[in-house]
């Protein structure tokens, strides 16, 4: 395990002794970073819920819900019924055993490709969400419904942080992306942030570009030793990447 650590007590501990004996694919290393992310939200005065589409048992949704302030919910919006509806009620004990109170979340048992701007709006206590997380279905149309979703309800500073890009059972679903990104021009692909090293399965953070010095300068200074310095290029726009296995690039190149 890559030691690594969000900095929120509640996270971290939950990321130390019971996030891998929850049922799931997301990875510590990502949930730390993104559970900073939360932690650097609140510091900054951002307020807002949590929204997270294909919840499953509930691993990645209770690290980030227990970042949380007094008065933010969580809502995990999922169908709860693959690979059996058992997943449902070892989603709600999962979250009783590690410390997530009944009263702070929603468990809201939906297909996302259903919901309205108006509906999810209507079970945000804050009337917004500041970290949307996108882990459903892994098909074009539904990846498109469900970031127009989390785009109408984005707080102004907020992310949006998608997972399972560059993984290579999915390899349309960046095309996906780059639409959006092209449609919404004021929005940016802030971080990439690496699972395992740099041909795993990352996760892609993505916030309005003027908003993105909020976090870029912060992860680079806090994660230094991740920090992959060439980055990306993505539509203009110079994108972090971090990674726990960093490559060597030699940039002498005149030697």
């Amino acid at each position: 395990m890559i030691d690594i650590a969000s900095g929120h007590t509640a996270i971290d501990r939950f990321l130390a002794d019971g996030y891998e004996r929850v049922r799931g694919m997301s990875s510590h290393f990502a949930a730390a970073l993104c559970g900073h992310l939360i932690r650097r939200q609140t510091e900054l005065g951002i307020k807002g819920d949590m929204v997270e589409v294909g919840t499953f048992e509930g691993r990645f949704f209770i690290a980030m819900a227990l970042g949380l302030a007094p008065g933010e919910n969580a809502i995990g919006i999922d169908t709860f019924d693959w690979p059996s509806e058992r997943v449902f009620d070892r989603f709600l004990a999962n979250c009783a055993a590690h410390g997530l109170a009944r009263d702070r979340f929603v468990a809201w048992k939906e297909r996302s490709t259903k919901i309205s701007p108006a509906a999810m709006r209507a079970k945000l206590a804050t009337g917004t969400a500041r970290i949307i997380h996108i882990d459903g279905e892994h098909e074009h149309a539904v990846l498109t419904s469900d970031l127009e979703l989390a785009h109408a309800v984005l707080h102004p500073k907020g992310l949006i942080v998608l997972d399972d890009m560059l993984h290579p059972g999915y390899p349309d679903l960046v095309i996906t992306v780059y639409d959006y990104l092209r449609r919404h021009p004021e929005m940016v692909l802030m971080c990439i942030i690496d699972r395992e090293n740099v041909s795993a399965a990352a996760k892609f953070a993505i916030c309005r570009a003027d908003t993105s010095d909020l976090y870029e300068k912060d992860l680079m200074t806090t994660f230094a030793r991740f920090h992959f310095i060439p980055g990306a290029h993505v539509l203009g726009h110079f994108t972090l990447v971090l990674t726990p296995q960093l490559v060597e690039v030699d940039l002498d190149w005149d030697n």
